[in-house]
């Protein structure tokens, strides 16, 4: 990563404690939803559509359809939240899934998280 020569002056000024900080996390969950009363392509479109814009409304998250996209009865999510720290990311990502819970029109199947530090 190149920093320019106002930025890392600007860091060096403010000292270790700053650049520490300014730390950012990124949490990266893959989500296996399961569609069981699913019978089209056309079906699982309109479901999967309908999860990523609630959860898209109600967070603050990039969310996708990531994998399985010829398969009627199973979709998965790529769903994404960028933060200072791997505490606010996870909550906010557990918080994404127990949302998608909730809505009661997918069964929910592998959850995989994983945090990026940058």
């Amino acid at each position: 990563m190149r920093i320019g020569p106002i930025r890392a002056t600007r860091l060096h000024a403010l000292g270790h404690r700053a650049l520490s900080s300014a730390l950012v996390t990124v949490g990266v969950l893959r989500l296996t939803l399961y569609l069981h009363e699913n019978h089209s392509l056309k079906g699982k479109r309109s479901i999967v559509r309908t999860i990523k814009a609630r959860i898209r409304n109600k967070f603050n998250v990039s969310i996708a359809e990531a994998d399985d996209h010829d398969l009627w009865q199973r979709a998965v999510l790529g769903i994404s939240q960028v933060g200072t720290d791997e505490a606010f990311c996870d909550r906010a990502l557990r918080e994404v899934v127990r949302c998608i819970d909730d809505m009661q029109i997918v069964e929910l199947g592998e959850e995989r998280l994983e945090f990026l530090h940058y």
